[in-house]
């Protein structure tokens, strides 16, 4: 096992042995130390002021407390590949209770499946060839391989995964057939997928994994120390789409979603992305020092 791969595992048992979530937190030391966040999200309102032709939702919840703040959390705004995230959560979940296997394969279907942009099947799938499901999970997820989530999403049924986050409490789940989503949604689905790995550790620790090591890694970690794990998923659209969504584990571990539209340089968007998240984590590491 890679270097980087046994220090994820360390960093996750650590996580789940201190319980890092609220539901996990004794409530009379809780109330003692109840952290406040308005500074830190006034600084976050500060910065998104100095873009006034960007559109932004955010939320950030602290996972040792639980309490969160949002920006817009509730506008809808599109979701881009971050919706490749829920969906590798349903995936797993179904693997977790038998009723897929990973090593099922999945035969390629050009009309149907074929996608532009992202991934390296647009350049090697041919009709009729067939991929496990377990691969085209972790290239959907590392890679953000559209025609991998297309060929899943075909086998698994776009209903079936419009009702598991409906299920889950999300309220912008593909209204009128478009991918929109709001920042608290996706804040929900990163919290669900760390009580999905507590119950499953498993298929949840899996999933973690192949989050934390995207070769897109320039959101929520792009300015953040390079053994700070982040377990996040990237999208973006020519559009002027830079979206960002996952779980920092840094001395206070916490959930940071940056949706945002309008955004004339792709690049630069998603390094404004990663200054939000330097906020953040230069606001989590100082209230844990100052403990």
């Amino acid at each position: 096992m890679a270097p980087k791969k046994i220090y994820l595992s360390a960093v996750l048992l650590l996580f789940f042995l201190i319980g890092s979530c609220s539901a996990f937190q004794d409530p009379a030391a809780s109330s003692q130390q109840e952290p406040n966040y308005a500074p830190l999200k006034k600084q976050i309102e500060e910065f998104v002021a100095q873009r006034p032709g960007n559109s932004y939702g955010i939320y950030f919840q602290d996972l040792g407390s639980g309490k969160s703040f949002g920006i817009n959390e509730n506008n809808p705004m599109i979701a881009a590949s971050t919706v490749k995230m829920p969906f590798s959560l349903y995936l797993s979940t179904l693997a977790a209770e038998k009723k897929i296997d990973w090593d099922t394969r999945l035969t390629y279907q050009q009309f149907t499946d074929y996608e532009g942009g992202n991934g390296v099947l647009r350049y090697y799938a041919k009709e009729g060839d067939r991929y496990s499901v377990r691969a085209l999970n972790t290239l959907s997820l590392t890679i953000s391989d559209n025609i991998a989530f297309r060929m899943l999403a075909r086998s698994l049924g776009r209903e079936n995964f419009i009702n598991f986050m409906k299920g889950l409490g999300g309220k912008t789940v593909y209204p009128g057939g478009r991918n929109l989503t709001t920042a608290r949604d996706m804040g929900l689905y990163v919290q669900e997928i760390l009580d999905f790995a507590r119950r499953r550790p498993v298929e949840g620790n899996r999933l973690l994994d192949d989050l934390s090591h995207s070769i897109y890694h320039v959101g929520l970690p792009g300015l953040l120390p390079e053994n700070v794990m982040v377990a996040h998923k990237e999208g973006d659209l020519d559009e002027g789409v830079a979206d960002d969504a996952g779980v920092v584990f840094c001395s206070r571990p916490y959930i940071l979603v940056v949706l945002s539209s309008g955004v004339k340089d792709l690049d630069e968007g998603f390094r404004d992305i990663a200054r939000i998240s330097k906020l953040a984590y230069d606001y989590q590491e100082k209230l844990h020092s100052s403990k």
